[in-house]
């Protein structure tokens, strides 16, 4: 079969987006070639069956462009299937030409929000993925939870790599729906309760959130905090694995609908992941469950999980990483789409 795969960014060197090369990478191995149309391209390094095309905005921003060229590609390229990633936009620019053209859409959508656009996308689709049960697309009969996608072979445990003791690590796009600022609120709980302790917050702030990022930082000096809160710049996905192999603890504050990947990376690596996600309760004890925006809850299961002994946070680790590599391994989701899609 032949696809056509739209997602925002093919770049190994992205930040945040630089993960989904490994899931072009894995999906090559089930399809008998991949177009893929990306936003914006950078370094990648995919095989032979896969060809990559760029709307253009790596080379300056051109809405009109970006939108000749995706004319340009789905009447010019050959494909039997379309598969979309997060983008429903794609979705209601070519929806009704694919079903001209007998084309069938598969999106896939994760998010706790949506809207009438999503709806009228909705339409156009064959099926829709999403790996949260509480996302805005969950509720479609034409909807199949799927599995995150964690590459385990590269997310693992690196035992040549000390974790720094009792520390905790925040690790995504410095953004209010992400919530660093409720971690930063119960780690000054923890302080003036004199729990030990270091955190590390990576990531980098859209230019809309500079001022919310200059907050952050400016609570935590005024915390007198400095000496025990780092924050450092977003790195690509490639080198996260031994930032998380570091730390003996990550925290993900996002709300249920969005299943953050960055969950089961840390999972993968062993590291203790403490999450306000309900979608976990079916899978790890409430130690690892924190109350959404209730910092004091949140600062409760972190002194906890700080407590645990070398053995408890060894015996827990090996279990979470149990849990990704049999339920929300890339290699589950890569024939799971494949299942879905033939």
């Amino acid at each position: 079969m032949k696809l056509l795969l739209f997602t925002q960014a093919i770049d190994k060197e992205d930040p945040i987006l630089s993960v989904y090369h490994r899931w072009v990478l894995e999906f090559s191995k089930h399809f008998g070639s991949i177009t893929v149309i990306c936003l914006k391209k950078g370094v990648y390094d995919l095989p032979n069956n896969v060809k990559v095309l760029s709307l253009g905005k790596e080379n300056g921003k051109n809405k009109i462009k970006y939108i000749i060229n995706f004319y340009k590609y789905i009447f010019g390229e050959k494909y039997d299937s379309v598969f979309i990633h997060m983008n429903q936009e794609y979705v209601l620019l070519g929806g009704i030409f694919w079903k001209i053209m007998n084309k069938k859409v598969y999106m896939w959508r994760n998010h706790h929000s949506g809207s009438l656009f999503t709806d009228i996308a909705v339409i156009f689709c064959n099926k829709i993925f999403c790996t949260s049960k509480f996302s805005y697309t969950a509720k479609y009969k034409k909807t199949s939870i799927m599995p995150v996608g964690i590459d385990t072979d590269f997310f693992d445990r690196k035992n040549d790599i000390t974790r720094i003791p009792r520390s905790i690590l925040f690790l995504a796009r410095v953004a209010p729906v992400k919530k660093p600022h409720v971690l930063i609120e119960a780690l000054i709980l923890l302080k003036n309760r004199g729990v030990n302790f270091t955190a590390s917050f990576y990531g980098d702030p859209l230019p809309k959130d500079e001022s919310y990022y200059l907050s952050l930082k400016e609570k935590i000096s005024k915390s007198l905090m400095t000496d025990s809160v780092f924050f450092f710049s977003g790195i690509p996905n490639e080198s996260t694995v031994d930032v998380y192999n570091k730390h003996e603890i990550f925290v993900n504050l996002s709300s249920s609908g969005m299943y953050d990947k960055t969950i089961f990376e840390s999972m993968a690596c062993e590291t203790l992941t403490l999450a306000t996600n309900r979608n976990l309760e079916e899978l790890v004890p409430e130690s690892f469950i924190a109350k959404e925006d209730d910092v004091e809850n949140i600062a409760l299961k972190l002194e906890k999980l700080l407590s645990f002994s070398d053995d408890e946070k060894g015996k827990w680790g090996k279990e979470m990483r149990r849990i990704t590599v049999e339920k929300h391994s890339l290699r589950e989701l890569g024939n799971k789409i494949a299942l879905a899609v033939s």
